[in-house]
């Protein structure tokens, strides 16, 4: 399986969480991408300026990201831009404009004793150093609230 470290194998920031869960991976996989929001996740995504969606599956291709990869047990999604910047549109991955970032994510589901470790990481690389200032001073704030949504997407999986 290819993952996030495939797409973005250098980072300036990244952030990993992972969950067990009872279960085969194809169907706790399945299970992730087709939970929907909880009410503290749809009320992040909203003071973010973020429209939640009905699914996990559906928010990242709602909000400018593209599919990198995608099987039974992973999916890898990417873009480029400014997220700071809360009314500009992300960009197309493979875009490395100056003053931009690029961002990854990937959502797996593997084996594991007694069941799946279902797992999420995100990775972000700024193209200059203006970027990389931008970006962090953002993601002081925004980093925490990201990483309760994507623990709280993770345990909407049934253990």
């Amino acid at each position: 399986m290819a993952g996030v470290a495939d797409w973005l194998p250098d980072c300036d920031v990244s952030s990993r969480h992972e969950r067990h869960v009872a279960g085969d991976p194809e169907r706790a996989f399945g299970a992730l991408l087709a939970s929907p929001p909880d009410p503290v996740v749809r009320a992040l995504l909203r003071l973010r300026g973020l429209r939640a969606a009905p699914s996990l599956d559906a928010f990242f291709s709602g909000h400018g990201f593209e599919v990198l990869a995608r099987t039974s047990t992973e999916l890898v999604v990417g873009a480029s831009g400014r997220p700071w910047r809360l009314t500009e549109r992300l960009g197309r991955f493979a875009e490395e404009r100056p003053g931009t970032v690029r961002l990854a994510a990937d959502f797996r589901a593997e084996p594991a004793a007694g069941g799946t470790l279902l797992s999420t990481e995100t990775r972000v690389l700024a193209t200059d150093e203006r970027a990389r200032r931008a970006f962090k001073r953002y993601w002081r704030v925004v980093g925490l609230f990201s990483a309760l949504i994507r623990r709280r997407w993770l345990r909407a999986v049934a253990p």
